[in-house]
């Protein structure tokens, strides 16, 4: 019903940069929350950032000053722009969102996930 894509995930060298983007599809009414965690290998799933369906944002402490999330709500897509990468941001990436479907429906949906990966 409903889909969404995490994609922009590579391997770089520390202080290079990197966007993300999570693209929903399906029949949507609205999004409301877009949200991005990570997890690392060995590790729990974390809270990255948060974005609301009116641009409000919230960062972790340890991507403040370096991540900046942005979405464009006609395309249903959210991005991370992900700058001064460092080894410990090595994780897989999701995009979690809040959305409401054309029925009326609730879906509290997660995408795949995409690999970054910084090492030099």
């Amino acid at each position: 019903q409903v889909q969404l894509v995490e994609s922009g995930g590579a391997l770089v060298q520390p202080g290079e940069s990197l966007r993300l983007s999570c693209a929903a599809s399906g029949n949507i009414l609205s999004i409301y929350a877009m949200n991005w965690y990570r997890q690392a290998p060995g590790k729990q799933r974390e809270l990255v950032a948060v974005i609301t369906s009116d641009g409000s944002t919230n960062y972790a402490n340890f991507v403040k000053g370096r991540f900046t999330l942005s979405r464009d709500n006609a395309a249903n897509t959210g991005y991370l722009q992900m700058n001064s990468l460092k080894p410990d941001d090595t994780a897989v990436y999701y995009c979690n969102a809040d959305i409401i479907l054309v029925s009326g429906e609730h879906l509290d949906c997660w995408g795949q996930g995409t690999q970054v990966t910084v090492s030099s």
